[in-house]
């Protein structure tokens, strides 16, 4: 990922800046509005977001205001439902910030206290369906985590021209445990394991039922398996597999043909019809 020297530095001052910060607020156990001040600084001071053009905290949605919303260009990107440092980030307070999100269709949710960070993709599905891409802990960064850094980039004004964390949401659909464990378990797979402990063992003849069985059991995760990830996983790989298979199948279009087609063309009669002195119109 390639962040700017400049965004980089200030990601760098501001993790030092607010941790110390956060350790404050969380000593002194402050109240959720004057969490939301703090937030509405980081955004400002981290992020690089206008504190008066484009992070607004009246954002009406059906009669109530998310706690803040960040615009761009005109359009909100993000809603951002804010908790008291010190509380906990529970299910209700997602559901409350995708309920915003759907009501106005807005692609992107983050919940905060401050300290911690949680960023959800919005899925428009019935019902709808809230992806966490991945959680930022102000309380325990350090400013030479990379990873931290990056993901942190990801949320900056700088980020979404160049539409950075929607490239990271799509790499993060296919390179993930789940579709990965799907790859195990797809026929292709089993078959080459089984071919090749045959070869390993020489005389011992194991089925593609038995290794499943094994990776099924005794490899992955139990609640890898039984996700409902797992099986939408399961479910894209077969498509993938299927689509790729058809293709091969698709007949194509031989030299014969092609020099046919060429000596059709060219053989066009060189003299206009009707001989070489055709009849005045």
């Amino acid at each position: 990922m390639s962040i700017p020297k400049k965004v980089e530095i200030r990601i760098m001052d501001g993790i030092k800046k607010y941790t110390k910060i956060m350790e404050q607020l969380l000593k002194h156990d402050v109240n959720e509005s004057d969490t939301v001040s703090a937030i509405t600084d980081m955004l400002s001071d981290i992020f690089g977001y206008d504190k008066y053009l484009e992070i607004t905290s009246e954002y009406a949605i059906r009669n109530t205001f998310c706690d803040l919303a960040i615009k761009q260009n005109g359009e909100v990107v993000y809603l951002i439902e804010c908790k008291a440092i010190g509380s906990q980030l529970k299910e209700d307070h997602l559901r409350q910030a995708v309920e915003y999100s759907a009501i106005k269709g807005i692609d992107w949710a983050i919940l905060t206290n401050g300290q911690t960070w949680k960023v959800f993709k919005v899925h428009f599905t019935k019902p709808i369906r809230a992806e966490e891409l991945f959680t930022i802990d102000f309380l325990n960064a350090s400013p030479k985590d990379k990873e931290l850094v990056e993901k942190i980039f990801m949320l900056t004004k700088e980020a979404i021209s160049k539409s950075v964390i929607e490239a990271y949401l799509e790499h993060s659909k296919v390179v993930n445990k789940h579709t990965i464990s799907a790859i195990l378990l797809s026929d292709d797979v089993l078959n080459f394991i089984r071919k090749k402990l045959r070869i390993v063992s020489g005389k011992v003849k194991v089925d593609t039922e038995t290794i499943k069985d094994i990776i099924q059991e005794e490899t992955l995760k139990r609640e890898i398996i039984d996700s409902e990830e797992m099986r939408l996983a399961i479910r894209k790989i077969d498509r993938a597999i299927k689509k790729e298979k058809n293709s091969r199948k698709k007949p194509t279009v031989t030299s014969e043909a092609t020099d046919s087609t060429v000596a059709t063309t060219s053989a066009a009669p060189e003299k206009p019809i009707g001989g070489d002195n055709p009849e005045p119109v």
